[in-house]
């Protein structure tokens, strides 16, 4: 039986953010489009930025949410502890080492825990 790929999934816990980046809804709207463009991913609407979470300070922050043609982009912000967790689903392979360099270095944090999945 010949199996079958459905997607990949990249999924990354970056620590030691930088703040002034997590801070930016426009700093995260330029991460996406740049991510993107470098991934070869085509978005798929308009970027979804909101900032929640303010009944606790570990939960305070952005998240956002990025339809792409082959599915999506999420990250959860968290700026009491300064990290970041970003997944990209795509049903379309993708250079998931370069997108994990990439996010580490625009988010400027001092480390990155990642995982990448075949589904």
């Amino acid at each position: 039986m010949e199996k079958k790929v459905f997607g990949y999934v990249l999924m990354m816990d970056l620590r030691d953010c930088d703040l002034s980046v997590m801070r930016s809804r426009k700093k995260l709207k330029q991460y996406v489009d740049e991510l993107c463009r470098i991934i070869d991913m085509k978005k798929y609407g308009k970027t979804l930025i909101s900032y929640f979470g303010l009944q606790k300070a570990h939960t305070k922050g952005y998240s956002l949410m990025q339809f792409i043609e082959t599915s999506s982009i999420t990250g959860h912000f968290s700026e009491h502890w300064r990290v970041s967790y970003i997944d990209i689903f795509s049903c379309k392979p993708f250079d998931h080492l370069l997108a994990r360099t990439f996010t580490k270095e625009f988010f400027r944090a001092g480390q990155v825990k990642s995982r990448f999945i075949v589904r």
